[in-house]
């Protein structure tokens, strides 16, 4: 047996309350009576009302109350098995994890609040299957298409800097990756939603992107940090804290290529997002665009359904009030000297 609100449990302590206050009810009308009725009519008045009916005339309500909660609780037995269909929208995370992510000018660094924004965005996510892929200089697949968002947040956790050794930021890498994760080849129902705050170093992102559009992929993309870029704070091996710097010794300053990551989305038919601060597109870009795409059968499969049976103890609960009101509180032997005049 299975309970729909169980919270009405807390209700029961009234039947008790009840019961208490019936017998007190009682013993108080027999007090008064035997202190303000005379000695020579109480056992007139007494033998005219039944002990017996006043006592199950009080169960029945104090009954018809413990069905009633029964019924709010809505208790459940038997049941019948029910083919459900899912349907949603395949959609890839590609999240850059080169050190420029370090950079903290969105706090605590700009890759911990990319994974703080796509933990929210699993959190509206409804129905849909998501993959996670991680890229740098290369790309690799952290978690295939699934419909375990627990699962797809524990991968997304073990995201840092240090995941992929080759450096560098390669958007052609991330999408051919994320294009791969793609098992069925029909032309819809597909998404990429590329996270990054550098610019292409490899020059074939605009060759990927056709090739995603060829497929029917849409990709969104987000530019993460300031416009005119950051500097990043590396630790040496002495866990001193300092500026990342290149070969030459030159500091390095991240720069956001908004004109490519435009290019990207507009001519795969998706939408730029630029992320700031605590602005972020994310959730726009999954209500306003990705949730209408046209959606796809991701499977189907039997569940159980169980059936409600509140109607039982509230019928039960309406009987026994309907009894209530019909039985009197008068003896009949009584009832019948009184109607001939006795």
């Amino acid at each position: 047996m299975k309970y729909e609100n169980i919270n009405y449990l807390y209700l029961l302590p009234l039947v008790f309350v009840m019961a208490l206050a019936y017998i007190v009810f009682f013993r108080s009308r027999q007090n008064a009576l035997q202190r303000f009725v005379q000695a020579e009519l109480i056992d007139s008045i007494v033998m005219s009302v039944s002990r017996r009916k006043q006592i199950i005339k009080a169960v029945f309500v104090i009954s018809a109350i413990t069905f009633l909660i029964f019924s709010l609780v809505q208790p459940k037995w038997g049941y019948h098995w029910e083919d459900v269909e899912r349907r949603g929208i395949d959609i890839v995370v590609a999240v850059d994890t080169s050190r420029s992510m370090l950079a903290d000018d969105i706090k605590p660094n700009r890759l911990e609040a990319a994974k703080r924004e796509i933990k929210d965005l699993i959190d509206i996510i409804d129905g849909d299957r998501v993959g996670l892929v991680a890229f740098a200089g290369t790309a690799f697949l952290q978690c295939p298409l699934t419909l375990d968002y627990g699962a797809f947040s524990l991968f997304l956790d073990d995201l840092d800097s240090r995941l992929i050794p080759v450096g560098g930021t390669s958007f052609g890498e991330a999408i051919n990756k994320s294009m791969s994760a793609f098992s069925d080849k029909m032309k819809k129902h597909k998404a990429i939603v590329l996270i990054t705050d550098g610019e292409d170093h490899q020059g074939n992102a605009m060759e990927m992107a056709k090739a995603a559009k060829e497929k029917g992929i849409i990709i969104y993309t987000v530019g993460v940090g300031k416009k005119e870029g950051a500097y990043i704070k590396v630790r040496d091996n002495k866990g001193r804290e300092a500026l990342l710097k290149d070969r030459e010794g030159k500091v390095v300053k991240s720069r956001l290529d908004e004109v490519l990551l435009n290019k990207i989305a507009l001519d795969t038919g998706g939408a730029y997002s630029p992320a700031y601060g605590i602005q972020w597109g994310l959730a726009n870009i999954y209500t306003n665009l990705i949730a209408k795409m046209e959606e796809k059968q991701l499977g189907g499969r039997k569940i159980k359904l169980y059936e409600n049976r509140y109607q039982i103890p509230l019928f039960i609960a309406l009987i026994l009030i309907v009894l209530e009101s019909l039985i009197g509180e008068r003896t009949r032997k009584r009832k019948t000297q009184i109607d001939r005049g006795i």
